[in-house]
């Protein structure tokens, strides 16, 4: 599986993770699923309403969810996936993350290092759940 997201989208994921860090930040992803692949056309930022060390930790409240999807559905599009920053640590899913992970959504990760933007990557939780699994990222 793949997911297309635009520099433009790709570009404003990196600042987002720079302007929040030493936090993680978080938002949505809203798109359509294009014959099997994911197509990401716009984001929605949202607020890190976590109430455990930022840092580490991010959570999207219900409320949010439901004012994305709406905003989505007005423009024709979807909730495809979620992104976040992992602040000085990889671009890669932790436990967390796995534990909180919805199927068929698309979860990137910039990993920010010193408050710079590095490695971004995308990931779909597996058929049984137990695990991630790598998504392509195609950015054009």
């Amino acid at each position: 599986m793949k997911i297309g997201i635009g520099e433009d989208c790709v570009r404003q994921i990196r600042a987002h993770g720079e302007e929040m860090y030493p936090y993680e930040c978080c938002g949505f992803m809203l798109g359509h699923l294009v014959d099997g692949a994911k197509e990401v056309h716009a984001l929605r930022k949202a607020n890190n309403d976590a109430t455990e060390p930022k840092e580490r930790r991010f959570l999207i409240t219900p409320m949010a969810y439901m004012q994305a999807e709406k905003a989505a559905r007005a423009d024709g599009m979807d909730i495809i996936g979620f992104y976040h920053s992992h602040p000085d640590h990889p671009a890669e899913p932790s436990q967390y993350d796995l534990d909180h992970a919805w199927p068929v959504l698309s979860y990137v990760i910039v990993s920010v290092q010193q408050g710079k933007s590095t490695d971004l990557t995308s990931w779909i939780l597996n058929a049984d759940r137990s695990a991630f699994d790598a998504e392509m990222v195609d950015a054009t």
